[in-house]
């Protein structure tokens, strides 16, 4: 479980998120943290957040964002707001370390989405873009549908896929949650 101070790493996509306010922080209001992102790095896949508002506030660098069909560059001071149902993805767009915050409103189970993320990273259990095999991907997506969702395939042909495809996973044992195999794994510093 992820608290204020917590630094989360995912060593494929080269980003790196430091909590400054947690979902039990908040009631579940919002989670706040700071996205660090090297050059080169970027979000693992396009991607939609049903229900929640992302807000991205740039403090040094360049931010690349695609937001539905709208490609933004942004520097320092400079904000992106992803509104609910909007495709989006982001990436380093400079040479040096990208630094931005991001609030993400109402919280949901976003960190449990991140911490599964890059704690499957760091384990070596993604491919070179950060996602997992597709069996492991349909028992994390299911779980977290109401989080993430892919952007251009109707939400009920997701849901008619991933319903099977997540009851197999589990069966095969994958689980929807990032547990660490090793107590104090790098995933969570």
């Amino acid at each position: 479980m992820i608290r204020a101070g917590d630094t989360l790493v995912n060593p494929i996509t080269g980003e790196r998120l430091v909590w400054e306010l947690t979902s039990r922080d908040t009631d579940g209001a919002y989670t706040l943290f700071e996205t660090f992102v090297e050059p080169g790095g970027a979000v693992a896949a396009p991607h939609v957040h049903p229900f929640q508002t992302e807000t991205f506030t740039v403090v040094a660098g360049r931010l690349g964002v695609k937001r539905g069909r709208e490609k933004l560059k942004l520097g320092p001071g400079e904000v992106a707001t992803i509104e609910p149902g909007t495709p989006h993805k982001f990436w380093n767009a400079g040479d040096g370390t990208l630094r931005f915050r991001a609030e993400v409103r109402p919280a949901l189970q976003f960190e449990s989405l991140i911490e599964t993320m890059f704690g499957l990273a760091v384990d070596g259990k993604t491919n070179g873009k950060g996602m997992p095999s597709p069996l492991r991907l349909a028992v994390v997506a299911n779980h977290h549908f109401d989080v993430v969702r892919l952007p251009v395939v109707p939400q009920v042909l997701q849901k008619m896929a991933l319903v099977p495809g997540a009851l197999f996973g589990r069966a095969v044992g994958f689980r929807p949650t990032y547990e660490a195999i090793v107590e104090g794994t790098p995933a969570i510093a």
